[in-house]
């Protein structure tokens, strides 16, 4: 029924994008794309699902109600398998669990170097799985198994193996205060923390959520995203084989509007972490006040600028920014996906970015080779044809794309859009698809301006070869991130987060641990030592 429905929309969609693209003379993007010859014959994964239960207090256990939903493969819109549909009871219940392994439990009072060690067991047990996890996450999210396997996959062991070297390095400060008094601060795990992932980049948001809250001593309810809910349950029974006490990591699948508002409104959760859209971002931080005034760490959406300078090398310019906002099927918080090209090499870069994103290879993200498979399900398919056709009628020039790839499946053709104004919705709303728009700017202070009106402030990009150009917009630019002649960089150590609607917090590195304990002050008074 889904294959058959969004086959039916890409026919309607399509011969009216035409329509509308020869009435304005826009229909050179209409042409032949790089492709994987499988589409429609998707290669079947190896791996065995057996992780579909929700996990409580150390054990896989039914939802409380019996229900289950289907988790889709978005190369062809059918069932992969069914998984426990977990809701307010089943959080309870996880919450419970993991509030007595908090309070009464192994994990927050044995040595840090011990939590370490079981930290590092559970990164050697991930390598020795990188196939099967790389080949679900694939199967349940739709991104190129290359780049699970060979990037993402060992992303998340290296972060596990970074904070488990935190663990036993988390120390308070001794304070010299005035008069007679010793002061010290302990640095404490913050309690039972609940954290919901999204589903673009399941295993890496799991290791960015749990890394740190496990290593400070605290235990975690995670609510996975309901579209890809199978790579975090796989992974989570490694971690308990590494030696995880039961209670200390409790997983519940099921939707927002159920399981993750129970979560949000927990009066015995003592912190919450969330990853997804801006507008989730509000319900989850009123839910939060409203509850216990527990803190919240936010990593929302983004509306990222890319600015290529007049003294860029085109060719390395165009491939930067294609990477920066194609990756992942343009499905990336922080995808370069407002792209400003100086006016003195716009038409040339215009012309190479059209010719770069019609030779990108779309198919079967099993198939080697392939750079982009499906879109996440038919809901997103849909946002995105609906911003492209927005794009033509606005009056952008559609330069190639705007159409569905293939007869099944959820694939969107590389689109890329030049001649686009900032007052269009597709420079202003997170479109989250692959979907490029190309703006032109005359100098600095144009484009830093441009740049910074906007409600986001995620993370930029800039391509130049002038450090003082370089220096002048590092400093200039409102985002969290700011990366010169590179994009995409997500090492474990780096601190990622937003400025205004882009959140709240920072995650990763040194600051991922802040989130996740508390400061308490001890002040001792000194009885006359003979020293002062």
């Amino acid at each position: 029924m889904a294959a058959r429905k969004l086959l039916l929309l890409s026919q309607y969609s399509s011969a009216h994008l035409r329509s509308i693209g020869r009435s304005r003379g826009w229909t050179r993007g209409i042409g032949s794309y790089s492709s994987s010859s499988v589409v429609d014959e998707p290669v079947t994964p190896s791996v065995k699902i057996t992780d579909t239960q929700l996990l409580i207090n150390g054990k896989f256990v039914d939802a409380a109600s019996g229900k289950t939903f289907p988790t889709l493969d978005p190369r062809t819109g059918d069932v992969i398998t069914h998984v426990a549909e977990g809701d307010a009871e089943d959080v309870n219940r996880a919450v419970a669990a993991a509030r007595k392994a908090f309070d009464e439990g192994p994990w927050p009072r044995m040595t840090a170097y011990e939590r370490s060690r079981i930290l590092l067991r559970f990164a050697d047990l991930l390598e020795k799985h990188i196939d099967d996890l790389a080949a679900i996450e694939t199967w349940d999210n739709g991104k190129p198994y290359k780049q699970a396997a060979e990037d993402e996959i060992p992303g998340f062991i290296r972060l596990m193996r970074y904070y488990a070297g935190w663990a036993d390095k988390i120390h308070g400060l001794t304070v010299p205060v005035d008069g007679k008094y010793h002061v010290q601060t302990l640095h404490e795990p913050i309690g039972v923390a609940g954290q919901i992932i999204p589903w673009n980049f399941p295993l890496l948001m799991f290791a960015w959520k749990i890394g740190p809250a496990l290593a400070c001593g605290n235990t975690v309810v995670l609510k996975t995203a309901e579209l890809t809910p199978l790579s975090a349950l796989y992974a989570t029974r490694l971690l308990h084989e590494a030696g995880l006490p039961p209670g200390v990591l409790n997983i519940i699948s099921g939707f927002g509007r159920t399981a993750g508002s129970a979560l949000c409104s927990h009066m015995d959760v003592n912190k919450l972490a969330f990853t997804g859209s801006t507008e989730t971002g509000r319900t989850v931080l009123d839910l939060a006040a409203k509850s216990n005034l527990k803190p919240v760490t936010l990593e929302l959406g983004g509306k990222s600028p890319f600015i290529v300078c007049e003294d860029a090398d085109i060719d390395k310019a165009v491939e930067l920014a294609h990477f920066a906002l194609f990756f992942n099927q343009g499905q990336c918080c922080v995808a370069g996906s407002r792209t400003f090209v100086h006016e003195s090499v716009y038409d040339e870069f215009v012309e190479k970015a059209r010719a770069r994103a019609m030779k990108r290879v779309v198919g079967d993200p099993f198939k080697p080779g392939v750079e982009q498979g499906p879109q996440i399900d038919i809901k997103q398919f849909e946002k995105i044809r609906t911003y492209i056709k927005s794009g033509i009628e606005s009056g952008a020039t559609l330069e190639c794309g705007g159409e569905q790839y293939g007869s099944k499946g959820f694939f969107v053709q590389p689109t890329v859009f030049s001649n686009v104004q900032d007052n269009m919705l597709i420079a202003k709303d997170e479109i989250f698809g692959p979907v490029q728009t190309i703006s032109k700017f005359k100098d600095l202070d144009e484009v830093i301006r441009r740049a910074n009106k906007s409600r986001y402030g995620l993370a930029a990009g800039v391509f130049t070869q002038n450090i003082d150009t370089a220096n002048t917009l590092a400093r200039a630019l409102q985002a969290g991130s700011v990366c010169i002649n590179c994009y995409h960089v997500f090492d474990a150590a780096i601190p990622f987060g937003g400025y205004k609607m882009s959140g709240i917090g920072r995650e990763k590195g040194v600051y991922g641990l802040n989130n996740y304990l508390q400061v308490k002050a001890v002040v001792n008074p000194l009885k006359n030592p003979a020293w002062l």
